[in-house]
């Protein structure tokens, strides 16, 4: 037996996805804009989706995303760090600008997606983080009957990688883009035992806001209606 869904969502946002800094597994909290994004994901999600199980990477963004819709269901989250981002080794807190001034070889060839010159220093490949994700998410998805929902809460690198993997894909396949901050993606059994043996049904989904909103967070975000999951009336505003 297997869950029957599994929904992948992105942690909310921190300074450094502020910064465009390369979290990896740097510790990063959430900042007041992705604590934000973490409860009205967790509204726009409960509306939907209720967890039979709720697994969160150990790092904290990805623990404070994942109570944020866990605990008002009174689930409880467990975690696994092989969840975790990508670990980008000399790269994590460095900009884009900053590594490929450093390693400009090694940065072309992974923005290419070249798995053997890309690997970051002293951090993971693709295919190392495409198969513990995906390990992870298959153990967890495999207690549960198909009628169960798994919650999965992880981060942009580890996302994309572990779909990849779900589709059957090698991890230098590039046709998933990345998820937005406190997004998501859901994705199904194929009930006759065919392959692939996931369906992607909705990516990149989150909270009824226009991107600009989204970003800006609470204070200049349009709050949502409790009851319909639309933005309220003109000019109301979050609290």
């Amino acid at each position: 037996m297997t869950a029957g869904t599994v929904i992948l969502l992105r942690h909310g946002r921190t300074t450094w996805n502020v910064a465009e800094r390369l979290q990896g597994q740097t510790d990063v909290e959430l900042d007041e804009v992705g604590r934000w994004q973490a409860r009205e994901a967790a509204l726009a999600l409960a509306r939907t989706h209720r967890a039979t199980r709720v697994v969160a990477s150990d790092l904290g963004r990805a623990m404070r995303t994942a109570a944020a819709y866990a605990e008002p269901l009174g689930i409880d989250v467990d975690t696994d760090e092989r969840l975790r981002e990508r670990h980008f080794g000399d790269w994590e807190g460095l900009t884009r600008a900053e590594i490929a001034a450093g390693w400009p070889d090694d940065y072309s060839a992974w923005r290419r997606g070249d798995d053997a010159h890309g690997r970051p220093p002293g951090g993971e490949t693709r295919q190392q983080v495409a198969r513990r994700a995906h390990a992870a998410i298959e153990e967890h998805a495999a207690r549960l009957g198909r009628d169960d929902t798994l919650v999965v809460v992880s981060h942009g690198a580890a996302i994309t990688l572990a779909i990849t993997a779900m589709l059957g894909q090698e991890p230098t396949w590039r046709g998933v883009v990345g998820l937005t901050n406190a997004h998501w993606s859901q994705l199904t059994r194929a009930s006759d035992g065919s392959q692939p043996p996931w369906r992607v049904v909705a990516h990149n989904v989150g909270a009824a806001y226009a991107p600009e909103a989204w970003h800006a967070g609470p204070q200049t975000g349009v709050e949502q209606d409790s009851d319909t999951g639309v933005p309220g009336g003109e000019g109301h505003r979050a609290p």
